[in-house]
């Protein structure tokens, strides 16, 4: 089944949902970084909440970076997407690991680490990019995202992401939901949302059983009379290229251009969230450092 995200709204648009199955996409980070289990529950959380948000803009050519960065062992985790379902990431350390916890459940908040920042970039288009900060609560990434909407956006939200790793260390299931509650809500169903949230299930779960984004949504929020508006389908997309790793040795300057020249006569750089490599011999790179100066 392909990955994708559904947007939907009940009929007093006073609750919008966003519901993604984000699996193909997860294992497809997982081969990539060969990441360890806790570290693709990690991740894959990071990449189904950041293409949500990608999906949440509006311009073909905004770009989204989700950025965590806690004080446990992973290091960074970034999450790049757009509003065409196009996502990738990577982190710092990808063999990063803890021990279950007592529940049996993989430790995310302990590899994350529960102090640290979270960070929304909103690229527009425009000089500046917007730029939202919070501060990590759990480590658990839905929590700390549902603690950003709130006091960065002033937007109350509800966030589920789950990843079920199988026993071969594959991805099993991944996806979740940010659910969006508007000014005019009224306060009953506001009270009925909120108890029901709380009786979820893991996201994965329900995803590992085999239901799509649409039955997730009339499965968990049925009652409110919900309309799907809008989907999309999601896939982890690098659009790295020779001509961008050219930029990127350029801007390194000429005495680093110098120094690999004369030391190495060549350069290997290797792109962080596809891991492809790209060489450069010595001809080439003295044309670089022409362009350079």
């Amino acid at each position: 089944m392909k990955d994708y995200v559904i947007r939907a709204i009940d009929k007093e648009k006073s609750i919008r949902i966003f519901i993604a199955t984000t699996t193909n996409v997860v294992e497809d980070a997982r081969k990539i970084h060969n990441t360890s289990p806790t570290v693709t529950a990690a991740l894959g959380r990071t990449l189904t909440a950041s293409a949500i948000m990608g999906f949440m803009m509006k311009g073909e050519k905004d770009k989204l970076t989700l950025k965590i960065r806690g004080n446990g062992p992973i290091g960074n985790i970034i999450a790049v997407s757009n509003n065409k379902g196009e996502i990738k990431g990577y982190v710092q350390n990808p063999s990063a690991d803890l021990p279950t916890r007592s529940d049996g459940k993989l430790d995310v908040g302990g590899v994350v680490g529960r102090s640290g920042k979270l960070t929304v970039i909103r690229d527009l288009g425009l000089k500046e990019p917007y730029i939202g900060q919070s501060n990590l609560i759990t480590g658990e990434i839905g929590d700390d995202l549902a603690q950003y909407f709130v006091t960065s956006e002033q937007q109350p939200s509800a966030v589920a992401l789950g990843v079920l790793v199988d026993k071969d260390l594959s991805t099993k299931a991944a996806g979740g939901f940010i659910l969006q509650v508007l000014p005019n809500i009224q306060e009953e169903n506001l009270v009925k949302l909120e108890q029901k949230i709380n009786k979820l299930e893991s996201i994965s779960k329900y995803i590992d059983k085999g239901y799509t984004p649409e039955e997730l949504l009339e499965r968990l929020f049925g009652e409110f009379q919900m309309e799907i508006k809008d989907k999309k389908e999601i896939k982890y997309t690098c659009d790295c290229s020779r001509e961008r790793l050219e930029g990127v040795l350029i801007s390194v300057g000429e005495e680093e251009l110098k120094k690999m020249i004369a030391e190495d006569g060549e350069a290997e750089v290797v792109c962080h969230f596809c891991n492809t490599k790209y060489h450069f011999n010595k001809e080439e790179l003295e044309k670089l450092l022409e362009k350079a100066k």
